[in-house]
């Protein structure tokens, strides 16, 4: 192998001062490595978890925004015009922005050097967003670095990964001396008592609860123990929760009358003061809940240390305490941790031993040995892309490069809202509220914000959450409870002008409801949604406008990614789509392949609701019908030149009559985007990707007139094309259509959402 080191090394992570597990590995990885290659340049990448960043050391160069996709290819060029010689991924799900954690492969599928990714979690059990990220992270990395044998064995398993590609990297821990626990425990004040100790970021998944629970029974053989949980609460379940778990720990240790021997220390420490600590232990618990951990770092620092260490069997534990080497107890069971706690304070002989042996391992596992197997997998890495080098310039032309889309800008969506919904209309771009609301437009407002909070992107996430809860409030004022329907338009004075709206706008309100259970974040929204869902699903069947069918299932297909086994959902879908097959088949003939004697409005929402209903129920007939009629439609709709020419509003397109080519409307050319996305999804061919473009690219010139209707200078979009001109006003729902159109090309580039369990 080639002994010559790399002139620069990259690493890529969260990074210290951002508190998380991977920011500490991060810079301990790349500070080791530093050391043990003087000779080259080794540095970091930050993802950020916010947009102020952390004040980072010198050694960060670069910086990602976790939900801002355009940041990490700003990333790769950064790498790619620096002549990195291998490139470091630090990866676990959560730390990267998109579904799944997908904006990190825009970044490895435009880098031109070696990757080696160290996978601080393997799941064997993913869902579908995460396998389709996992397997395309796995190809894009020339080798990947497990810290356990459990790690290669699901890799091989579960994700076909050769035994060769894979390197088995134990996790770092420092060099600290074999002193015994009495000299550090004056300086806690805790000189003459066995010190019990849980460290790291506190969530509930450290099953410190069961440890709590089993103090009672250990104190009462030995009354000189106290338990110290070490660690700041991590800082995502402070922006979520507060600090209710810490508080309610504390009210667990005060009724189990054990509050005397706990000892809370809510704090992030620097690793001199953690190495007092651990220094001052005994005996170390890891309760932790989940077995598909297999990855601790805290293990492996406390272990390496020289201590006893009682555990849950997660997987890393199952491998670093195997043969004796510590008492591993069943999980959530306090006696088991009590008789494991206990054994050791029984017998100090065999804590000893247990301590000595411990140690002696973990010299295996200080920073200079692993840095020397990361230096190795490196040269691997690199002798291996030179025996089959990725092409440098050929992946560079704009055939191969992501689809260039214009940057994300809600100035007008935001000016047309107040706080009782999205005004309908504008003149011009201001808005009309003479005109005032509509259960259509904040229904695909608040589709919208929920696509962009799953994407990710340069909105907050707390804005795209204060702009949803104003829509979704909208849409649950629009339920009328006498009727379970919705009303669909509202005076700007709050007065509803109506009982009950159309059938399309009521589909439209389900539909979005559905959006909001199957994607939305916020536990309060996702609530309400299905109280919505279900409150207005029952009257969709006497519905007798396919687009209302079709809506429907779009919705029923969304909440369904939540609650899959739904039976009103269930039988929602079965129903609806066979009223759109059946109606096909007895409109349809070879020359006007459709399901009505003529197409009106928003025609691709037919074929993309049978798309979804056929590939998921699974029901072949109507894919296929789905496939069939936006064929058809895509033919009609192109010009000679190439262009998209929607069906025009103004007289439609009558079978056996002349079609209407203008007014074209945005919220047909969303249509067939969104159609002919999901016809690519399900088939993967090209041309479906072709067509969505085609559609897209109406919005910004390609068009009739060669004229944008897209503004760049506000993110407001035209209400239309006619015959000489552009409609100049911008109302809501031509600048959905756009925005909604915009999110969904930007997904096609990772399209990695959750989807439902699909039927075999």
């Amino acid at each position: 192998m080639d002994s010559v080191l790399p002139d620069r090394i990259a690493f890529l992570g969260g990074y210290l001062p951002r508190l998380c597990g991977i920011a500490t590995f991060t810079m301990d990885i790349c500070e080791a490595v530093a050391a043990a290659a003087p000779t080259s340049d080794c540095f970091a990448g930050a993802v950020n978890d916010r947009a102020e960043g952390y004040d980072y050391p010198l050694r960060v160069r670069f910086e990602l925004d976790e939900k801002d996709l355009d940041s990490y290819r700003r990333a790769a060029d950064f790498l790619n015009f620096n002549n990195v010689d291998v490139l470091c991924v630090q990866h676990e799900f959560g730390i990267y922005g998109g579904p799944a954690g997908s904006h990190l492969l825009a970044l490895l599928k435009e880098v031109r050097m070696p990757v080696v990714t160290t996978l601080h979690t393997v799941l064997r059990q993913p869902n579908d967003a995460q396998r389709k990220v996992m397997e395309e992270l796995i190809r894009r990395s020339d080798r990947l670095v497990v810290m356990a044998r459990k790690g290669a064995e699901i890799l091989r398993d579960t994700y076909n990964v050769s035994d060769e590609k894979v390197d088995i990297i134990l996790h770092g821990i420092p060099d600290m001396p074999f002193i015994d626990s009495s000299i550090y425990k004056a300086q806690f004040g805790v000189e003459g008592r066995m010190v019990l100790l849980t460290f790291g970021l506190i969530g509930p998944g450290k099953g410190i609860e069961y440890a709590i629970e089993a103090l009672p029974e250990i104190v009462k053989r030995h009354p000189n123990v106290v338990y110290l949980v070490l660690g700041a609460t991590h800082p995502h379940l402070v922006a979520r929760e507060g600090e209710s778990y810490r508080l309610g720990l504390e009210r667990l240790a005060e009724d189990r009358g054990v509050k005397e021997h706990v000892i809370f220390y809510n704090r992030f420490v620097s690793l001199d003061d953690l190495k007092e600590f651990i220094g001052a232990t005994d005996i170390y618990l890891t309760p932790y809940l989940n077995e598909a951990q297999i990855t601790s770092g805290t293990l492996a620092y406390v272990f390496g240390a020289g201590k006893a260490v009682v555990s849950t069997p997660y997987w890393h534990a199952q491998e670093l305490l195997a043969d004796g080497a510590g008492i591993i107890v069943p999980f959530r069971d306090p006696h088991a941790i009590a008789e494991g706690v206990c054994a050791f304070l029984d017998d100090p002989a065999r804590l000893k031993k247990t301590q000595e042996n411990a140690y002696r391992l973990g010299r295996d596992m200080v920073w200079p040995v692993v840095a020397q197997h990361y230096l190795d997998s490196f040269q691997r890495a690199r002798t291996e892309r030179r025996a089959a080098p990725r092409a440098a310039f050929a992946g560079w032309t704009l055939a191969s490069r992501p689809y260039d889309v214009p940057p994300l800008r809600l100035d007008h969506i935001v000016r047309m809202t107040d706080y009782t919904g999205i005004i309908q209309h504008a003149t011009f771009n201001v808005p009309n509220y003479h005109e005032g609301y509509c259960t259509d437009d904040n229904a695909r407002a608040f589709i919208l914000c929920n696509l962009l909070d799953e994407l990710g992107g340069r909105v907050p996430s707390e804005n795209l959450d204060s702009l949803a809860t104003i829509y979704l409030a909208f849409l649950s004022a629009a339920m009328n409870p006498g009727t379970g329907s919705f009303r669909n338009f509202m005076s700007h004075g709050r007065q509803w002008l109506e009982h009950s709206g159309s059938e399309d706008s009521h589909a439209r309100a389900l539909w979005a409801a559905g959006t909001g259970v199957g994607r939305s974040r916020n536990q309060g929204h996702r609530k309400l949604c299905i109280q919505l869902f279900e409150r207005g699903l029952p009257v969709v069947e006497t519905f007798s406008s396919p687009r209302a069918w079709a809506f429907t299932l779009l919705g029923i297909h969304e909440f369904l990614l939540r609650l899959p086994d739904h039976p009103q959902a269930l039988a929602a879908r079965g129903l609806l789509t066979q009223r759109l097959v059946g109606l096909w088949k007895s409109h349809a003939t070879e020359n006007w392949p459709w399901f009505e004697s003529s197409a009106t409005y928003v025609n691709a929402r037919l074929c993309q609701a049978l798309i979804l209903s056929g590939q998921w129920m699974p029901h072949p007939e109507a894919l296929e019908i789905g496939l069939k009629s936006l064929r058809w439609l895509a033919s009609v709709q192109k010009t000679p030149a190439g262009h998209l020419r929607p069906i025009g509003s103004n007289g439609f397109y009558v079978m056996d009559g002349a079609r209407a080519d203008f007014d074209q409307q945005p919220v047909e050319a969303q249509a067939m985007v969104s159609a002919c996305l999901e016809a690519f999804r399900a088939t993967q061919d090209e041309s479906w990707s072709r067509e969505a473009k085609r559609a897209f690219e109406w919005f910004l010139g390609r068009n009739d007139l060669g004229l944008p209707l897209y503004d760049s200078s506000n993110g407001a979009c035209n209400d239309g094309l006619h015959q000489d001109r552009i409609n100049e006003n911008q109302g809501a729902e031509s600048t959905l259509a756009f925005h909604l159109s915009l999110a969904e090309m930007n997904y096609a580039e990772h399209p990695m959402a959750p989807l439902p369990n699909k039927a075999l």
